[in-house]
């Protein structure tokens, strides 16, 4: 029969095994500290977007949320641009608002055009 002490010494080495092979599975960055600064994807196109709205759009405010553009006027919602090349470039509505999905940057035209047309 086993000893107590060996019942124990058998348990700490299956911990220790099981630790060894969850520490293995693991992806390398969760452990890296610095790492959680680059999980924020950051969105060019957009930022350019936002940019080029404030630019040449004065009377209309810009507000990023996340994956998209809020657009406003006299604070009032008037359209929200998304950047993703995954989706059909389109035009749907989000309750009242139109909702404007890009695969690219949009040209200024575009915009002007996109942004009359959602007033």
């Amino acid at each position: 029969m086993i000893d107590g002490i060996w019942w124990l010494v058998i348990l700490i080495a299956v911990v220790i095994g099981l630790w060894l092979f969850a520490k293995s599975r693991s992806p390398n960055n969760l452990h890296d500290i610095k790492s959680k600064d680059k999980k924020k994807p950051i969105n060019d196109a957009l930022q350019k977007t936002a940019k080029m709205i404030k630019q040449y759009f004065p009377d209309y405010g810009v507000t990023r949320k996340g994956s998209h553009l809020l657009i406003n006027r006299q604070n009032t919602k008037i359209a929200m641009i998304t950047i993703d090349p995954k989706l059909a470039a389109s035009q749907r509505r989000l309750g009242d608002i139109p909702v404007f999905n890009y695969h690219r940057v949009p040209s200024r035209t575009q915009l002007d055009a996109n942004l009359q047309e959602a007033e």
